[in-house]
């Protein structure tokens, strides 16, 4: 696991210096604390350090704390002159690495024999032996163990072709220098982040979005339409980012650059409207196989291993099958905290006693001073997820002991787990009443009951449910799952913010995904839908950025793209019926689920903010979001936001989530706009 920057320029003038890759990947530094490497060829100050100007260079140098300490190396490597005007006429890779397989071997970038192939990468390609070996046999010679060597190799004979071959979770950068293109390259499902800036004349690239804001000149400009989506989604959705101009490239897609052109195309789209009509029986089998395979490859590793364990069903499954697999007891780590609603931990120890685990638990006490800003500082972004919290803690906690986390994430996508897909087939049955009942289903009567206070209480979720039920099923899903509805949002706004999104629509995203599953019953659609955006879009990126943030690697069985696409064939009644989610993985995995857990409703990995803002993080919550400084922005009506605030004190409406939205993004704005160096 590691992270990785560079850029490609068509004008020697936009090349990147040294110095400046050396910045782009020092920001990087926790995603890859053992090693740095960089790669430099073609025209400019930039790759000019060594002599002439069409030269390459490698260096490679082991961090400080590494094993060996061993003095960092040179490469000279013959560099191709540029033929054309609109050509790429030169290049820098850099990456900072956490060892984890080949640990002497893997350093990269890395190359093919006479360097026309060059290679950085950022995540781990389970299958890499077996293609490896074929490889091997059609003549490739390797000078490593690593993973990221059968890149280099698989791209000489397949070129983009090769994503295809691909069982992991990657984001990489490959140049060409033959082709004089450059190919940028994210997996199937998003677990791994790439972002990258198309400006006339230059390509840059990173792992993450701090690492392009150290590039002299890039604008540091808000995208309104951006802000807009982040305050309904509580994340900025693929393919934008907050900043006007740079862009993530979306999850199963490539980008080519040359010429100065950037296309980008899907190379992992399966058709969503498949359903294929097998038994309960022959679904099960495949499934338990699939599973089972796809935690057996992510067991490999040269380092300490463990898992997250919260106690739910997926999570659960995870380790009862690597309890299998493994050959000493599995180390298990999870979060608690003192309010009860929100505490897992039993359900935790409960698993973990029953697959004999060496288990770890650490309780959420929060320090806004000491956690809120290195949350902002690492996620580049407004991200208003609050059990990035506990996701912080956990991967700190784990990674005291172990350097690889396997986790749960995705069954509830996968196999329609949340409890708003039981909201979603109630509402299909209510579109189906005569237009009489449905109005008064909708009336105001229910509209004027209280909502409750508690986050979770079942006054509240249906207050929320019936509120939307004369929309389209669409945009009353996106009610449900917003942080501000519209209604919200247009009273939050002030008139010259409103001005300024020119009609754009944030339910354009979700549409999109819906589109793709327009054939299939609504909770299959929806629960597919969240599969493509709300997965890689919030849980990837919570996942991605607070492991990595403590050198942590985190792998995700449930994301083998074998899994995933076996379960988005499977007919809704195996995964969901008369309510309930995830009936097949109880059935098909009931041998490793404790009774208690099988029957536990879903709780989620959220954390007690109703509680946090009456309480620990009052003072400090109203001290910033109160200030004149952040009511002078613009964006919020200011008796919008005190009215907010006041309702949420008063206990008569849970502003919880939107609280905490408003709060990070002035953070946000505080560390990454005002101190703009």
């Amino acid at each position: 696991m590691c992270g990785i920057a560079g850029a490609v320029w068509n004008d020697a003038s936009k090349a990147v210096e040294r110095k400046t890759l050396q910045r782009m990947i020092d920001v990087l530094r926790h995603r890859g604390p053992d090693d740095e490497g960089m790669f430099f060829s073609g025209q400019g100050p930039g790759a000019s350090g060594r002599g002439a100007g069409n030269e390459g260079w490698a260096l490679q140098r082991p961090v400080k704390s590494a094993v060996d300490g061993a003095p960092g190396t040179t490469t000279l490597i013959p560099g191709p002159s540029p033929k054309g005007r609109g050509e790429i006429v030169g290049v820098a890779l850099g990456h900072r690495r956490l060892s984890i397989i080949d640990i002497e071997g893997g350093r990269q970038p890395i190359s093919n024999e006479d360097g026309s192939v060059w290679v950085v990468f950022n995540g781990e390609i389970y299958n890499f032996r077996e293609l490896r070996r074929r490889l091997e046999q059609s003549g490739h010679r390797f000078r490593t163990n690593s993973d990221t060597e059968v890149l280099v190799h698989l791209y000489e004979d397949e070129g983009p072709e090769m994503l295809g071959s691909l069982r992991g979770m990657f984001a990489l950068a490959v140049w060409d220098a033959r082709r004089r293109r450059l190919l940028l390259a994210r997996d199937r499902l998003g677990q791994k982040p790439l972002v990258y800036r198309h400006e006339p004349g230059r390509l840059l690239f990173a792992s993450e979005l701090k690492s392009l804001l150290q590039v002299h000149g890039v604008p540091r400009e808000i995208d309104p339409r951006a802000l807009d989506d982040y305050l309904t989604y509580q994340y900025v959705p693929h393919p934008r980012t907050i900043f006007r101009g740079i862009a993530k490239l979306p999850p199963g897609h490539y980008a080519i650059y040359e010429d100065d052109q950037l296309e980008v195309r899907p190379f992992w789209r399966p058709d969503f409207n498949v359903e294929e009509d097998r038994s309960a029986a022959e679904y099960a089998d495949e499934l338990r196989e699939l599973l089972t395979s796809a935690v057996e490859t992510r067991l490999q590793s040269e380092v300490p291993l463990g898992a997250f364990l919260s106690g739910g069903i997926d999570s659960t499954i995870i380790v009862g099958l690597m309890s299998q697999l493994a050959r000493e007891p599995v180390r298990t780590f999870s979060i608690g905290f003192p309010v009860g609603e929100f505490d897992e931990t039993g359900f935790a120890r409960t698993a973990a006693e029953r697959f004999g685990t060496i288990h770890r638990e650490f309780q959420v006490r929060p320090d806004a001073m000491e956690v809120l800003p290195r949350l902002v500082w690492h996620y580049d972004e407004p991200f208003a997820d609050s059990s990035a919290v506990p996701t912080w803690y956990v991967s700190q906690l784990t990674r005291q002991q172990v350097t690889v986390a396997l986790s749960g994430d995705g069954g509830d996508e996968l196999f329609a787990g949340y409890p708003r897909y039981l909201a979603v087939w109630l509402s299909g049955m209510f579109d189906r009443m005569p237009s009489v009942l449905r109005r008064m289903a909708a009336g105001r009567y229910w509209q004027k009951l209280p909502g409750g206070v508690r986050q979770k209480s079942l006054r509240r979720r249906f207050k929320r449910f019936v509120e939307m039920l004369d929309m389209p099923p669409a945009r009353r899903y996106l009610e449900w799952i917003a942080i501000f509805g519209q209604s919200r949002r247009d009273a939050l706004y002030s008139d010259g913010f409103a001005g300024q999104l020119s009609g754009d629509d944030p339910l354009q995203f979700l549409d999109a995904a819906l589109a793709r599953a327009d054939r299939r019953d609504a909770v299959t659609a929806f629960s597919l839908a969240d599969l493509v955006t709300y997965l890689p879009g919030d849980l990837m990126t919570k996942t991605d950025i607070a492991s990595m943030a403590h050198g942590l690697e985190c792998r995700q069985p449930f994301l083998d793209h074998r899994v995933a696409e076996l379960a988005a064939r499977m007919p809704r009644r195996l995964k969901f019926r008369r309510g309930r989610g995830k009936l097949i993985l109880r059935e098909t995995f009931g041998d490793l689920l404790p009774e208690s857990i099988q029957r536990r409703p879903k709780m989620g990995f959220g954390v007690p903010l109703d509680h946090w803002f009456r309480h620990e993080l009052r003072d400090f919550a109203r001290e910033i979001l109160m200030d004149k400084k952040t009511l002078d922005r613009g964006y919020f009506r200011p008796e919008a936001v005190s009215q907010f605030w006041d309702e949420h004190q008063q206990c008569r409406f849970n502003h919880g989530y939107r609280l905490w939205s408003l709060l990070i993004l002035e953070l946000w704005q505080r560390e990454w706009c005002d101190n703009n160096t």
